[in-house]
């Protein structure tokens, strides 16, 4: 419980002074969509996600209102297809956090209606070439 309020804290913190990732616990935490978060829009996610480098151990934040978006993996094709309908996890808390624990490909994307197909998708690539010690 300590460590969840922790968390809380760091988070608040860092939307506070304008930190958008930070390095925690090992790793660094990227807020998705940095300042504007998880709530479509204006951001091109695509182009966020090819600029970041994530390693194994950093964390992604998806903050966002949770009555408006969610964010669900899913696979590569139901990326491209923005199909919500089979999703490998879906987070619906407004503030999730997932750590990357293998490289890899994630996909992420929103699964309110038309969302995705505005652009509320995230492909995260972590290469095994950046994987931490």
């Amino acid at each position: 419980m300590v460590f969840v309020k922790e968390t809380v804290f760091l988070f608040s913190m860092m939307v506070v002074f304008g930190f958008f990732s930070t390095t925690v616990f090992g790793g660094t935490v990227y807020i998705v969509g940095d300042s504007a978060g998880w709530n479509g829009g204006n951001v091109d996610y695509h182009m966020w996600g090819s600029t970041k480098t994530i390693q194994v151990g950093d964390t992604l934040a998806f903050q966002y209102n949770q009555q408006l978006h969610n964010v669900i993996r899913v696979s590569l094709s139901d990326f491209h297809s923005c199909n919500a309908f089979n999703p490998i996890v879906t987070y619906s808390s407004g503030n999730d956090t997932i750590t990357i624990n293998s490289p890899g490909h994630f996909y992420y994307i929103c699964g309110f209606k038309g969302h995705c197909q505005a652009g509320q998708k995230v492909d995260i690539r972590v290469p095994k070439a950046y994987q931490r010690n």
